[in-house]
């Protein structure tokens, strides 16, 4: 049985991530991307292991999640931040909330800043960062409520004060890389490395960066957990 398997999505570059518990089977998936359903389903169906939870780090603007597909077909529960505005979800997490899937533990980290509803998830000896933390980077802060200095104090009060072999999972990665550490980027990550708060605040208020391709169709979707409109589903 497979315990931790990285999807990726090519359209988005999204990371998407399984858990599962090897006692129960039970697992979790993380940041899902509707399109990969059917890869996401055989898997588990290989594995032999029953979904249990499907949880977001954020309300994505990039893809639309797989929760409501993932939910139908398998009976798993939904899992959001309370910060996230996402009222269809099974469970509002808060700072220090555990998911429990078998004998394992999932903490929730409110790491807001991309936007304010970002979480990043503590399992064993890694996080899963989604927009917050990337390698070598970060989520943008110029829409979707997005605040840099609150995404500062988040990775530098947060996440940079676990365990330096801490690994880092992120949410997208465009140049191919799939793994981090806490120590790499606090040494490296050239947003974050050696500068000050007002520094970073000046970096990513300057990027310039063309709105997600998607956006329009996906935060709306998201929003309603993966869920077709209404309108779309009688034909309106």
């Amino acid at each position: 049985m497979i315990l931790f398997h990285q999807f990726f999505d090519p359209t988005s570059s999204t990371l998407t991530y399984l858990l599962a518990d090897p006692l129960s089977g039970e697992a979790v998936i993380i940041d899902s991307v509707k399109e990969h359903l059917g890869a996401y389903l055989t898997f588990l169906q290989e594995q032999e292991l029953q979904l249990a939870w499907v949880l977001e780090t954020h309300v994505h603007a990039d893809h639309i999640t797989g929760a409501a597909g993932l939910r139908e077909m398998t009976g798993a529960r939904s899992a959001v931040s309370a910060a996230g505005g996402i009222g269809c979800a099974d469970r509002q997490l808060r700072d220090g909330d555990a998911i429990v899937f078998g004998s394992e533990v999932i903490r929730v980290i409110p790491t807001p800043g991309h936007t304010p509803g970002c979480v990043t998830y503590h399992w064993r000896d890694r996080l899963f960062t989604g927009d917050s933390l990337m390698i070598g980077g970060c989520g943008r802060t110029d829409f979707q409520g997005g605040n840099a200095g609150q995404l500062y104090d988040s990775i530098t009060q947060r996440l940079f004060t676990l365990p330096d072999e801490t690994l880092v999972y992120p949410g997208h990665d465009y140049k191919g890389a799939r793994v981090s550490c806490i120590g790499q980027e606090k040494l490296g990550n050239p947003r974050l490395a050696g500068r000050s708060r007002q520094e970073f605040i000046e970096i990513m208020a300057n990027l310039d960066l063309a709105p997600p391709r998607l956006i329009d169709e996906a935060l709306p979707a998201n929003l309603r957990c993966g869920r077709p409109d209404s309108r779309e589903v009688h034909g309106a």
